[in-house]
This record gives C-alpha cells, sequence and structure tokens, in this order.
C-alpha cells in the first residue's frame, strides 16, 4: 500500500468517526477476515465445499462466495477449479499456512483477553415480529445468564429498513427472514433456510386433502402480515408472475394473533413459516396445506455491517446463538 492509498484510509477514518464504526487496528475488525480463512482452512482439511459449509453451519453457496471473496482482497486465485475438482494453487497452499497460523493465534488471544472482562453493554437487533419469540424466549434468557450486564433493544421492520438502520450504524445486527442474502458489505453469523406453508383452521374443509390448487386457495378469506414482511412481499410477486392477487380480509404483523385468529375462524388461511405454527400444527389446532407447484425459498439470517467494530457484548451474543443452534 503507498502513501497515498494510506493518507485516503486515514482521511475516512476520520471522516467518518461521527458517523462510522470502525476504529484503527481494532483486532475484532478482523474477524470476518479470519472467517474467510477459516473457511479456507476447513475447506482444505475437507476439500469439498458443502462439507466445510456444514461444519461452519453455513450454505455452501456461502462458503463458495466467501472464498471467492478472499481471492478477489487477496488479488490471486487460491483455488483450481476443474470438471468439479478442487484443487490448492502454489499461491493458496501458501494462504492456508497463514491460514493456520491466524487460528491459532486467534484462539490464544481470545483466551488471554476473555477471563479477564466482563462483557457489559447495549444491543441494538432490527428483525420481523415473527423473530421475536425466539429472540426473547430462547437466546435473551441464555444471554442474560452467561452476561447479565449486556441489555438489549428490539427494533421491528421490514427487511429493506432494517438495512438502511444496518448501513447508518443504528443497530448492530439484523436478524432477517426473508431471499438468501449475500453481499460483500455484510458478514453472515448464521443462516438456515426455513419452509413456508399456508396454514389454517384445523376444522377447514380442506382439511384432508392431499393437494390443494393454488387458483382454489386464492378464493378463500385470508389473514396475512402487513406487505412490507418478507414472505408477505415474495407471496405476492409470486402470485403477479402468475397473474394472481390475494385480497386478505385482515392484516396484522403479529403471527401469534393470527395463529389464534385462524383457530377461531375456520375459514380463514394464512401463509406462515414452520416456525411459527409447529405448536399449533403438532396439537392439532392448525393444519398445513399442500398447494401445487408452491415454494418459497426463505432463510433466516443473522448479519452485521463488515465495516463493525465487533463489541464485546456483539460477540458475546454471536456465541450465545452459536451454542444454541448447534
Amino acid at each position: 500500500m503507498n502513501d497515498n492509498d494510506l493518507n485516503h484510509r486515514k482521511n475516512r477514518l476520520i471522516s467518518d468517526s461521527g458517523k462510522n464504526i470502525v476504529p484503527p487496528f481494532d483486532t475484532r475488525r478482523a474477524d470476518h477476515g479470519y472467517e474467510k480463512h477459516q473457511h479456507l482452512y476447513l475447506h482444505c482439511r475437507t476439500w469439498q465445499f458443502h462439507k466445510a459449509a456444514d461444519a461452519l453451519g453455513y450454505s455452501q453457496s456461502t462458503v463458495s462466495f466467501q472464498i471467492r471473496q478472499l481471492e478477489e482482497e487477496l488479488g490471486t486465485v487460491l483455488f483450481e477449479r476443474i470438471n468439479r475438482t478442487v484443487t490448492l494453487t502454489d499461491r493458496g497452499k501458501e494462504i492456508l499456512r497463514y491460514a493456520h497460523r491466524m487460528k491459532q493465534l486467534a484462539g490464544e488471544m481470545q483466551e488471554m483477553v476473555q477471563p479477564k472482562q466482563e462483557v457489559r453493554g447495549h444491543l441494538r437487533i432490527a428483525m420481523s415480529d415473527s423473530l421475536c419469540e425466539e429472540i426473547a424466549e430462547k437466546l435473551f434468557v441464555l444471554l442474560q445468564r452467561k452476561y447479565p450486564e449486556v441489555t438489549m433493544k428490539i427494533v421491528i421492520a421490514g427487511t429493506d429498513e432494517m438495512f438502511r438502520l444496518l448501513n447508518q450504524n443504528q443497530v448492530d445486527f439484523v436478524y432477517t427472514l426473508d431471499r438468501h442474502i449475500y453481499h460483500s458489505d455484510y458478514v453472515i453469523v448464521t443462516e438456515s433456510q426455513e419452509a413456508v406453508h399456508f396454514v389454517t383452521g384445523y376444522q377447514n374443509s380442506l382439511n384432508g386433502k392431499k393437494q390443494v390448487l393454488l387458483q382454489e386457495l386464492i378464493c378463500q378469506p385470508f389473514i396475512l402480515t402487513e406487505k412490507e414482511m418478507s414472505y408477505r412481499r415474495m407471496l405476492s410477486e409470486y402470485l403477479a408472475s402468475r397473474s394472481l392477487e390475494i385480497q386478505p380480509v385482515f392484516e396484522v404483523g403479529n403471527t401469534e394473533l393470527i395463529c389464534r385468529m385462524l383457530e377461531k375462524n375456520a375459514s380463514a388461511i394464512s401463509l406462515l413459516p414452520d416456525y411459527v405454527t409447529e405448536k399449533a400444527v403438532q396439537e392439532k389446532r392448525l393444519v398445513r396445506l399442500d398447494v401445487k407447484d408452491f415454494q418459497l425459498d426463505i432463510w433466516k439470517q443473522l448479519l452485521y455491517h463488515r465495516d463493525k467494530w465487533i463489541s464485546p457484548q456483539m460477540q458475546a451474543f454471536m456465541n450465545v446463538i452459536k451454542e444454541v443452534q448447534a
């Protein structure tokens, strides 16, 4: 890096100090860079992207994307990809040695710093309403048990608003329920694919039908989340591509309320993620409908901005969510 580049980076840090986020030479900032080297390390240990993805708890596409990002940042090709066979280049073998050293040093540094530092501070997380219960009942309870000095604020928002808040450093994380997101500006902490189904009360006349046609379904009264909610928006786009439309009789953001309304109004139908309806389906209060040729690919992802300084409370939360999902 030449003097002009160094001055540019220095000026950027000064100009961003009022709105952004990265102190110079911060060891925590290196975490997402280390994560890409961890992808490289695990891939070389397994020689298959999908096995490395399983070990990290990510999708294969995310690991492949991170490897490509690492290659772009380093300005060199790390792997030769020929006929689905992937092998390290000579430069890749050299960098792998650094990845091993980074893994070891990161572990040693964490061991040295963690016991001496009491984690305290405030977390801000933007998410959809349907994810609040998971955060409140599972993650925050465990976080408080392990880190009692950490407090949390939840901001309910649609996906576009979440990323606006994240880009302006008004929240630390976004917890999305949307299409799979990977972008060079954001670091994925955890992700999982989520199933979504049309659901109705157990007494609905459609219960018991092996398969329902979409055209038959949209004539029913619908109770849906607001249009800004990700899977509602994706449903509207899916229907529009087939020149179809649903006019809901009731719209509300609270998915638990929707479930209760479906139980009381046997003719009503909604579209909800399976984790929201799991208990009611098991107890035969609601039933999932098998709709022909209908599928939405929805992912639950926790992300932060790649330029974000990783505070101790952020690291604590990431440790807890990975522990819960392990």
